[in-house]
C-alpha cells in the first residue's frame, strides 16, 4: 500500500484495492492501521459519478527524513517527505577532512532533530562521492584527497546515537529517480542513471534492485576507454569516459576555443559548466561547439552501457541537461536504434534540478518502513 501511495500522489481504497488485487475490506483494514501510524492520511473526497464519493489517501506529509549530500565543494542537508518533497535545506562549504564535515552534519542534524520532533523518521542517510560500501556505512575511496576509509556510519551514529545510512551520490539519485520520478522509469526493468559530474558516475538498476557488484563498484563506466587517446593526463586512464566527457573537459575544451582560461581554472567544475551551458542556450558558438562534442562523447560511452545491459530508461543528471535540446539530438544519434525501431530507449533528463542525489539521502531512513510497512521505528509513535 505505501509503494503505491509514494507512486501515485491520491489514491482511494477501491484505487489500492483494484491496483493490488487485495478486497477493499482488507485495504481499509490496513489503511485504518496506517492512519493510526501517521503514516497515511485522507484528503478530502473524490469526485464521484453516482453513489458515496471516496476518500482520498496519500502519505501523511508531516512525516519527514533527514539527510545530507558530501560533495566535494558543498555539502548540503535536508529534510524529505514521504514521497520524495524537499521541505527545508541547508548547505555549508565542505572542509577538508572527512572529519570535520561529518561533525557539522551532526550538529545540524541535531539542530533540524530539535525543531521537527516527532514528525521525524529517525536516523540520516549520507550520500558521498565514490567507492562506498553500503552494507559497512565505509567511504572506501572518496574524490578528496586524504578521504579514504572513512567509516561515516561509525563517526556519526557515536555522535548523534541514531541509525545511519550511507550510500554513494550516483546510486542515492539513481533511487530518487526510481522512486520518485515518473511512471515510466518506475516501470523500467533495467534502469540506467548518468551524473555527469567532476567525472562520470551510473548507477543500474535491475528489476526494481540497485546493482552494487562484489565490490560495491558497479557502475563506474567512467573509466571505460573509448578513444585511443584523451586530452590531459587527469585522469588514470587516458581516453576515458570521464576523461572526454565530465564538466571538467566540458571547461577545458570551451577554454580551448574560446581562449577564457577562466574556464579551464580549478575549482568549482560545476558551477563553470553551469555558465558554459547558459552560454550554449544564449547561442554562444564556442559554448554550442563545445557542449556538443561533450555531449557526443557521452553518447558513444551510454551507447555501450545500453546495448550492453539492454536499458530501456536513461536518465542523465548533471548541468549539461540545463540545454537538452542541444545535447538530446545528439546523445541519441549514439545509440544507433534506427536499424531496429523495435528497440526503443527512454532518454530524459532528471527532473530534480540537481537534487537528485540529496533527495535520495534524505528519503534512506524510509528505506524499511516502505520495505515492511511497519512504523516501529517512527519517531513519537508508539507500538
Amino acid at each position: 500500500m505505501l509503494q503505491l501511495l509514494r507512486h501515485n500522489e491520491h489514491m482511494s481504497r477501491a484505487d489500492l484495492a483494484r491496483q493490488s488485487g487485495l478486497s477493499e475490506g482488507t485495504v481499509s483494514r490496513m489503511m485504518t492501521d496506517l492512519i493510526s501510524d501517521a503514516l497515511v492520511c485522507e484528503d478530502g473526497a473524490e469526485n464521484s459519478t453516482g453513489g458515496r464519493p471516496g476518500r482520498r489517501l496519500q502519505l501523511e506529509p508531516k512525516r519527514v527524513a533527514i539527510g545530507a549530500e558530501i560533495q566535494n565543494w558543498e555539502t548540503r542537508v535536508a529534510a524529505c517527505t514521504m514521497r520524495g518533497r524537499v521541505v527545508e535545506s541547508r548547505r555549508f562549504r565542505t572542509p577538508a577532512s572527512a572529519e570535520e564535515t561529518l561533525e557539522l552534519i551532526a550538529d545540524t542534524f541535531k539542530d533540524c532533530r530539535r525543531r521537527l520532533g516527532a514528525d521525524r523518521v529517525p536516523g540520516i542517510g549520507i550520500s558521498a562521492r565514490g567507492i562506498v560500501n553500503s552494507d559497512r556505512g565505509l567511504l572506501v575511496h572518496g574524490n578528496r584527497p586524504g578521504w579514504v576509509q572513512v567509516p561515516i556510519r561509525k563517526i556519526l551514529e557515536t555522535k548523534i546515537q541514531e541509525p545511519v545510512y550511507v550510500e554513494n551520490n550516483v546510486r542515492a539519485a539513481a533511487l530518487a529517480e526510481y522512486n520518485y520520478g515518473s511512471a515510466e522509469v518506475y516501470a523500467s526493468r533495467v534502469f540506467l542513471l548518468v551524473k555527469v559530474d567532476e567525472g562520470i558516475g551510473m548507477a543500474i538498476i535491475l528489476e526494481g534492485q540497485l546493482h552494487y557488484g562484489p565490490r560495491m563498484a558497479a557502475g563506474e563506466f567512467g573509466e571505460m576507454v573509448i578513444a585511443t587517446s584523451g586530452s590531459a593526463g587527469r585522469r588514470d586512464r587516458s581516453g576515458c569516459l570521464e576523461e572526454l566527457s565530465s564538466n571538467p573537459a566540458l571547461c577545458e575544451r570551451y577554454a580551448a576555443v574560446s581562449e577564457d582560461r577562466r574556464s579551464s581554472a580549478s575549482g568549482d567544475t560545476f558551477a563553470r559548466a553551469r555558465r558554459i551551458v547558459q552560454a550554449a542556450v544564449d547561442g554562444d558558438r564556442a559554448a554550442v561547439d563545445s557542449l556538443t562534442e561533450t555531449a557526443g562523447w557521452l553518447g558513444i560511452g551510454i551507447s555501450n552501457v545500453v546495448w550492453g545491459l539492454d536499458v530501456d530508461v536513461v536518465v542523465i543528471d548533471g548541468a549539461i541537461t540545463d540545454a537538452w535540446h542541444l545535447i538530446e539530438p545528439v546523445i541519441r544519434k549514439q545509440l544507433h536504434m534506427e536499424s531496429q525501431p523495435e528497440i526503443n530507449v527512454l532518454l530524459r533528463p532528471s527532473g530534480f534540478g540537481g537534487d537528485a542525489a540529496l533527495i535520495g539521502a534524505a528519503t534512506l531512513p524510509f528505506s524499511s518502513v516502505f520495505a515492511t510497512g511497519r512504523s516501529h521505528q517512527l519517531a513519537g509513535v508508539a507500538k
